[in-house]
């Protein structure tokens, strides 16, 4: 007969134990990559919005207003190249224009997009 001290862990009792604990390893892993990952798509979604924000400056400082139309160029910042396209629409019966600002973030990145108006 044995004494309730000497009494161990069966093989299966052991197996269920090591397969909750990988499965639980396993999680915490995937959570990890899933946080770089964003990490990374927070900090590309950031600069487009800086850039962005740097443009609507530029127009809002320049003494002349843009042309109506589109248009689109690239920008430099961060040492990366952004592309951007612009929408200049008149508003409030003429008196001012509407700019909206578009720049891309890159594949599978929402763009940065910002509408403001200005004095014509």
């Amino acid at each position: 007969m044995m004494r309730s001290g000497q009494r161990g862990f069966t093989l299966l009792e052991m197996l269920v134990a090591l397969t909750i604990f990988s499965i639980a390893g396993l999680a915490l892993v995937r959570l990890q990559a899933v946080s770089a990952r964003t990490s990374v798509d927070l900090r590309t979604r950031t600069l487009a919005q800086v850039v962005a924000r740097n443009l609507m400056v530029e127009r809002l400082t320049d003494p002349a207003a843009p042309a109506l139309g589109t248009s689109e160029g690239t920008a430099e910042n961060a040492g990366a190249q952004w592309r951007w396209a612009q929408q200049v629409e008149e508003g409030d019966e003429g008196r001012l224009v509407v700019i909206t600002l578009r720049v891309d973030g890159g594949p599978g990145q929402s763009p940065a997009v910002l509408t403001f108006g200005r004095a014509k």
